[in-house]
């Protein structure tokens, strides 16, 4: 089978190297990939959101997968051109249409829709530009720490956590004036859980489901959780608070209404939802949906599953997922993000990466690196992230430090204390 992934980042070089795994491939394409996808797959150049540029590629090199690994493509409706096109319509597809998509798209209707179902999650309200007066008001009624959020896309980093009332409105105030663009046009304001947060992986056909390994990981640029939020430092798979009893309340309160939800939304679901969880005294309640796998988080999962990714992608796109059997590899998984200095916050390109020739043998995935003039560059907030399996986090631990200073950058950061928080 001949498979197209979109994307560029380190969830699509995770999510190509276990692709290229698979018995069942034929030919594997990223478009645009990077560096780490050009040694399993053939990249080509393109941007995410021409669509009728997608159309020529998949025609052009008779793709019978499509796996898409951002959300903006998706938003904005990708499914839905396949479907509509007479030539792509029977294009397997991996990714819900628009109005499914609307789960990450819009905070606010993620919030009416988990209110709507009765998914656990934190007490809410949504007010637009001209409502700063009441949103303060609504925050009033809170305990601090508040969370704003910008309803719409905003690469990841659309969240902030303010720990004072006088934080949070100098904070809103600035998003409500465009501080993440249209994204801002209105925002959610919630009660912050107090807990220890999860990110969960399913795989859907719309009607059947396979959970994937679940994960955490972390969002602030430094030890301890402090600083501001990125895209994410780091992760660790399995997480030792997801117990048997855990993942049980989260299948029941949380997996079954939101893919039931879906069904009655009239919404045919095919791909992956990632869903962001809160562990409150060991109830999961639900801060977010993602329509897509989860950066870093894949590429600590990915190395975890054991059976054919392939596989389960092409019975999802079918809706034949009842036929599939997930296999997880024991192990823990951790992943080190490798940042450029001043990230989350403005950050200079182009810096030359020196890798050891003793990291060829290691899990390495590109995120944000190109060549320039045949060298290998850096050319994003997030570089390069590294991946160890082991038998423990401490052991994880060991190793893939002494990983991380094989990788050299001008500037490199990248947080040490990945997966302290949960070793047993």
């Amino acid at each position: 089978m001949n498979v197209l992934i979109i994307g560029s980042g380190g969830r699509e070089n995770a999510i190509a190297w276990k692709i290229s795994q698979s018995k069942l491939l034929t030919k594997l394409y990223c478009a645009p990939g990077n560096p780490g996808t050009s040694k399993v797959a053939q990249n080509l150049q393109i941007n995410i959101t021409d669509f009728h540029k997608i159309k020529e590629l998949v025609l052009q090199h008779k793709i019978e997968l499509v796996v898409v690994g951002p959300e903006e493509p998706l938003v904005n409706g990708l499914r839905d051109f396949f479907l509509a096109d007479e030539q792509l319509r029977d294009v397997l597809f991996v990714g819900p249409c628009s109005k499914g998509a609307r789960l990450e798209g819009s905070k606010d209707f993620a919030k009416e829709f988990m209110v709507k179902y009765n998914i656990p999650t934190a007490a809410y309200s949504t007010f637009g530009p001209d409502q700063y007066p009441q949103a303060i008001e609504f925050m009033k009624s809170l305990e601090a720490p508040y969370v704003i959020k910008a309803d719409g896309l905003a690469a990841g980093k659309g969240v902030v956590i303010a720990d004072s009332l006088d934080q949070a409105s100098s904070d809103l105030k600035l998003i409500l004036d465009g501080k993440f663009g249209k994204a801002g046009n209105k925002v959610v304001i919630e009660e912050f859980l107090h807990g220890i947060e999860m990110s969960l992986f399913v795989l859907t056909d719309g009607k059947n489901h396979m959970v994937l390994p679940e994960a955490k990981d972390y969002k602030r640029i430094g030890d301890g959780d402090k600083g501001p939020n990125t895209g994410g430092m780091g992760a660790v798979s399995p997480v030792p608070f997801a117990n048997d009893e855990f993942m049980h309340k989260v299948e029941q309160n949380i997996v079954l209404p939101t893919l039931k939800g879906l069904r009655q939304e009239d919404i045919d679901y095919r791909g992956f939802l990632f869903i962001g969880l809160m562990n409150c005294n060991g109830n999961p309640y639900v801060i977010e949906y993602n329509v897509r796998m989860g950066d870093p988080e894949t590429e600590a999962v990915m190395p975890r599953i054991k059976s054919d990714l392939l596989s389960h992608l092409i019975a999802s796109a079918k809706g034949e997922l009842n036929k599939e059997t997930l296999e997880k590899d024991p192990s823990t998984a951790l992943t080190v993000m490798l940042v450029s200095g001043g990230y989350p916050g403005e950050y200079s390109k182009g810096h030359p990466i020196e890798i050891d020739r003793q990291m060829d043998k290691k899990i390495v995935f590109h995120a944000g690196t190109t060549i320039r003039d045949g060298s290998l560059v850096t050319s994003g907030g997030r570089v390069i992230a590294i991946t160890q399996l082991g038998s423990s986090i401490d052991e994880c631990q060991r190793n893939i430090y002494e990983d991380v200073a094989k990788i050299r950058f001008k500037g490199m950061n990248y947080r040490k204390d990945i997966g302290n928080d949960i070793k047993e």
